[in-house]
C-alpha cells in the first residue's frame, strides 16, 4: 500500500497505532495531548507545555519567484502560531530548520529571517536557533513551543478537537476563502486591483487568532481547530474526534468579500474547501459562543450545528436543508491538491 492510498490523515492514524503498540516510558503519562490534534500538550508542574511543528516546501506550500522571501518568513512562523492559537495557548520560542541549495542567494535568506523576526515581534515569539542543511530545494521548517494554563485538577486547559457535544453550535472567526483566492491570483499573476492585493495578502501573511483562542477558553469553550486544510475538512476532523456529525449552512458561511467581488462563482468552494485561512473554528453551546462574540475584536459567525450522525461527516446544506456536493473536500498533503 502506498501512502497516497492512505492519504495524510490515514497515515497519521496508522503512525499513531504504531506508537501505541510500541508503548513508552513512564513519563508518557504526562503527555496530555498527542498525535491527532493541532499541537502536542505536556503536563508541566505549573503550566501546560504546548509544542507544534509545520513545514513549508518550495512549489508545494509556496511559489518560488512569486512569494517574497520576507513574506515566506512571516508565514512559516504564523502557521505554527495558528496551531498554538487553536489550542488556546500562548507561543514562546521557535527553532527554525532550513534546507537550502548551495547557490541560494544569501540576501534572500536575510529577508526570510527579517520576515521571521517580524512575525516573532507581532506574536511574541523568540527565534531561538535551529539548523541549516543542504538539499535540492528550499524548505523552511519551524518547531514552536508555547504554554497554557492548568485547571483546578492539574489538567491542561486547552481547546481540543474531541470536545464537541451534540447540540453545540459551530462558529468561525473572520472570513473564509481569501487565502485560496490569493493563491489562485498568484499563480495567474493577479490583476493588480485592490481586491486582488487583499486576497494575495491573505495567502502570504496569515493572521493567527491568538486572542480568540484564549478568549474561547475564558468563555468556557473547550473545542476548537484552526482552518488550515479547508472548512469542511477541518470540521470533519472535529466530527471524527468527537464522534458526531456537523451541518453547515451555505448562506451562513462568511465568504471573504474581496473574493466574492472578484470570483463569485468560485467563492463558495474556496471558502469551504480552499484552506490556509488560519481562522479559528470554535464549537460550544450557544450561550458560550454569544459571550465569546461580545469579547472579540474580530467577527465570529455561527455557521452550523453538531448533530448525531453515524458516519461522523461535516456536510454543507442549502436553504432547503439539501446537501450540497463540494467538488473537493480540502487539502491532503499525500493526495491531489484541493
Amino acid at each position: 500500500m502506498k501512502v497516497s492510498d492512505l492519504g495524510e490523515f490515514g497515515l497519521i492514524d496508522r503512525l499513531a497505532e504504531v506508537l501505541a503498540a510500541q508503548g513508552g516510558p513512564e513519563l508518557s503519562g504526562r503527555l496530555a495531548v498527542g498525535i491527532g490534534d493541532d499541537a502536542a500538550v505536556w503536563r508541566g508542574e505549573n503550566e501546560a507545555l504546548i509544542a507544534t511543528t509545520d513545514t513549508l516546501v518550495q512549489d508545494v506550500h509556496f511559489l518560488a519567484g512569486r512569494t517574497p522571501w520576507r513574506d515566506l518568513g512571516w508565514k512559516a512562523l504564523a502557521v505554527n502560531v495558528s496551531d498554538i492559537a487553536a489550542m488556546g495557548g500562548t507561543p514562546d520560542f521557535a527553532l527554525v530548520t532550513l534546507v537550502l541549495s548551495s547557490d541560494e542567494d544569501a540576501e534572500a535568506i536575510d529577508e526570510l529571517y527579517r520576515g521571521l523576526a517580524e512575525a516573532g515581534e507581532a506574536f511574541g515569539v523568540a527565534i531561538a536557533g535551529g539548523d541549516i542543511v543542504h538539499g535540492p530545494t528550499t524548505i523552511v521548517s519551524v518547531a514552536l513551543t508555547g504554554h497554557g494554563e492548568l485547571d483546578e485538577h492539574g489538567e491542561p486547559l486547552v481547546l481540543r478537537r474531541n470536545a464537541a457535544r451534540d447540540g453545540d453550535v459551530v462558529a468561525v472567526t473572520g472570513a473564509l476563502g481569501g487565502a485560496s483566492g490569493g493563491l489562485r491570483l498568484l499563480r495567474a499573476d493577479g490583476d493588480g486591483s485592490e481586491d486582488a492585493r487583499a486576497l494575495i495578502a491573505r495567502h502570504l501573511r496569515p493572521q493567527p487568532r491568538l486572542e480568540a483562542g484564549r478568549a474561547a477558553l475564558a468563555a468556557g469553550i473547550r473545542c476548537g481547530i484552526d482552518v488550515s486544510d479547508g472548512l469542511l475538512q477541518d470540521l470533519g476532523q472535529v466530527c471524527k474526534a468527537s464522534r458526531l456529525g456537523a451541518t453547515v449552512w451555505r448562506d451562513k458561511v462568511p465568504v471573504d468579500p474581496a473574493l466574492r467581488a472578484l470570483d463569485a462563482q468560485e467563492a463558495l468552494r474556496c471558502a469551504v474547501a480552499g484552506g490556509e485561512d488560519y481562522e479559528l473554528l470554535l464549537v460550544g453551546d450557544a450561550a458560550q459562543i454569544e459571550q465569546l462574540r461580545d469579547a472579540l475584536d474580530v467577527p465570529l459567525t455561527v455557521i452550523g450545528d453538531m448533530v448525531i450522525e453515524t458516519e461522523h461527516r461535516a456536510v454543507l446544506l442549502d436553504e432547503h436543508a439539501k446537501e450540497i456536493d463540494v467538488p473537493s473536500g480540502g487539502w491532503d498533503h499525500l493526495r491531489s491538491e484541493a
